[in-house]
């Protein structure tokens, strides 16, 4: 693509950026209110445990089966949680590689192209004006000193 025109044909369409609806401010608000009454229940379930502990009949080993088997289920869900960690960082991984990278190659190749342009613009175009702006200038001034020619006022 060197020394070639950009033109709207050639250069990609931007996406439409998706509008934030009401579906998603409701959607939202259901999992916060699913998390404040999930975490409300643990911890009634844990002043539950505390006060079955300090009951005079309560069976020791009883209690530490049941706390076993919750640290059992805790272990079970932060090993989920990790699952979806690592399935996270795999998609991540996947975005970088095939939509980031690209994009990255592509603008680097524009700016290459807007380089090379501006390179060929300046050596083909501003030099030779500025030079003949030079010489010009030169000559109305040789001519102003001959008397040739009448000097200009600055206002």
């Amino acid at each position: 693509m060197d020394n070639q025109d950009l033109t709207a044909e050639s250069l990609p369409e931007e996406a439409p950026t998706p509008a934030i609806t009401d579906e998603g401010a409701g959607s939202s608000r259901k999992v916060v209110i699913g998390l404040v009454v999930g975490i409300v229940v643990i911890l009634a379930l844990i002043i539950l445990g505390i006060w079955a502990l300090t009951l005079p009949t309560t069976d020791t080993a009883r209690v530490r089966d049941i706390f076993i088997i919750f640290m059992a289920l805790q272990s079970l869900l932060l090993g989920f949680v990790l699952i979806i960690l690592i399935v996270q960082i795999a998609r991540l991984t996947n975005l970088l590689q095939n939509e980031v990278k690209p994009i990255l190659e592509s603008t680097n190749e524009t700016v290459n192209t807007l380089r090379g342009t501006t390179t060929f613009l300046s050596d083909n175009l501003a030099q030779p004006v500025i030079k003949m702006n030079e010489y010009l200038a030169g000559l109305t001034k040789i001519l102003a000193l001959i008397g040739l020619a009448r000097k200009r006022d600055n206002k």
